[in-house]
């Protein structure tokens, strides 16, 4: 059962960076404009940010099994839209319908991992969970970039239609109802104010490296999401049946937890969309090959997650996370003195560098926030936690190219010495360009120490919730056991 989740939410969270290196041959083939293609990826992660805060109530109210074969095919009915549209429209509402499935199957995933483990073994199993959420992301680019190079841009989503279609099958066999269900009445209003609250939120954010942070747009939408995000919070505290739990930010492991994820979710995010600019723009590189010089590091970060989780099981969260940020501010900080004549294989090394760092954090401080949580409260924390990490995502990414835009706007030569010296113009435009990479960078720097300084309040151990032990998770099996029955 692990198996058919793991290689299903592979495929799905695979989709958030699989069109990276895909624009200008999706450009080219629909005859569309930068900012158009852009809502492929924009339109997905908003309708996937906000399924995800949906999913704490589809989880408890629907079978386990059925409700993530259903995610399935509607994710794989998207990908074969996508596979085979005629035109952009057709495209882009297929990206929509794939990022539907994604936003139940990733937190589902999540959920299942933390019940069907006992407390002590969970660091494992969602070290397995780290390596899809941490792996498939960051291989989107180079898969892309290769795909692309070779074949058809279709099959970009082609390549995932049968493995989809094996995971459908298999899941009717292998995969059980393992989250207690019953029957919450659904609250019709949270479920408009939080689609419109994290909306339009993620929209605002998205927009910044297009329009800017003065747009009238950008900060109308960030403005109005975040009222309606706390006119949510504010109705689910009286709700005998919340939505979306908050209480879960009561338990203070958690709380810090949750902020830590997000923070590391910013200084990764934010550097993973840079450093291949710097590539392309400063090394002349091609997409293909600067996506290239992150798989090492990606693929660090998926064979250290499930090290780490092993790891946290043993020892807690608090010296792996301490360490883990050290490294990760570590291995960001020369980042910000790169020129234009830095060895590619320094970026290799340092970016595994970080990855290294990161696989150490993520996992094991998620885990011990939500061992935190009795077993009733698992639902809503994953689905805060993950929400709230896109939130971070979009944030990050807007922040670091809106000062990598800035500060190169702000040093540019007078576009008159294009003609006077153009060789001079040239330089200066280099020189321009690399001091906002190194702004960019020197963010991703005060956030990592943030966060260093963070750890050291994580609580030694691996946060168990005194009310949760293996005669609740038997408990829970048998009773799930009867209801099949």
């Amino acid at each position: 059962m692990v198996l058919v989740l793991l290689i299903g939410a592979f495929c799905t969270v695979l989709n958030q960076t699989i069109l990276s290196t895909a624009f200008p041959a999706l450009m080219n083939a629909f005859n569309i404009s930068t900012s158009t293609v852009q809502w492929l990826t924009t339109g997905f992660l908003m309708v996937n940010g906000i399924m995800i805060p949906i999913s704490a109530y589809l989880s408890s109210r629907f079978n386990t099994k059925w409700l993530f074969i259903i995610a399935m095919i509607i994710f794989e009915i998207g990908t074969v839209m996508a596979w085979l549209a005629p035109s952009f429209g057709v495209l882009f509402a297929a990206r929509l319908t794939q990022a539907v499935g994604v936003g139940i199957t990733m937190p589902l995933m999540q959920n299942i991992m933390m019940l069907i483990y006992p407390p002590e073994k969970r660091g494992a199993a969602m070290g397995l969970n780290g390596l899809v959420i941490g792996l498939a992301p960051a291989i989107g680019p180079t898969l892309s970039g290769w795909v692309i190079d070779n074949y058809s841009w279709r099959w970009l989503f082609g390549m995932i239609v049968p493995i989809t279609a094996l995971v459908i099958i298999a899941s009717f066999f292998l995969v059980k109802n393992v989250i207690p269900n019953h029957h919450p009445q659904l609250d019709w209003l949270s479920v408009v104010l939080s689609t419109a609250g994290f909306g339009s939120m993620l929209y605002g954010f998205s927009s910044v490296g297009d329009k800017g942070w003065t747009s009238p747009l950008v900060i109308s939408t960030i403005i109005i999401g975040a009222i309606l995000v706390v006119i949510l919070v504010l109705r689910q505290n009286k709700l005998d049946e919340p939505f979306l739990e908050f209480k879960v930010f009561e338990s203070a492991e958690y709380t810090l937890a949750t902020i830590l994820s997000s923070i590391v979710m910013m200084a990764m995010v934010g550097v993973e969309l840079v450093i291949p600019l710097y590539l392309q723009i400063i090394h002349g590189m091609s997409a293909f090959h600067s996506g290239l010089t992150l798989l090492f590091g990606a693929l660090l970060m998926g064979i250290m997650s499930p090290v780490t989780g092993t790891l946290f099981d043993r020892y807690g969260a608090k010296r792996l996370a301490v360490t883990g940020m050290f490294i990760l501010t570590v291995g960001t900080l020369p980042f910000a003195f790169i020129t234009r004549d830095t060895p590619t294989l320094y970026i290799v090394f340092l970016y595994a560098v970080r990855m290294f760092g990161i696989s150490m954090v993520m996992m094991p401080v998620t885990t011990a926030g939500m061992n935190s949580l009795p077993i009733n409260l698992i639902a809503h924390g994953t689905a805060v936690n993950n929400t709230l990490r896109q939130v971070a995502t979009s944030v990050g990414t807007a922040i670091m190219i809106s000062v990598l835009t800035n500060i190169t706007n702000n040093h540019k030569p007078a576009h008159a010495l294009l003609s006077q010296a153009p060789l001079q113009y040239k330089s200066k435009m280099f020189d321009a360009t690399l001091m906002g990479y190194h702004a960019a960078f020197w963010f991703a720097i005060v956030f990592s120490l943030l966060g260093l300084v963070l750890t050291f309040f994580v609580t030694s151990g691996n946060g168990i919730h005194p009310r949760i032990g293996n005669a609740d998770i038997v408990n829970s099996t048998n009773r799930k056991e009867d209801q099949e029955s």
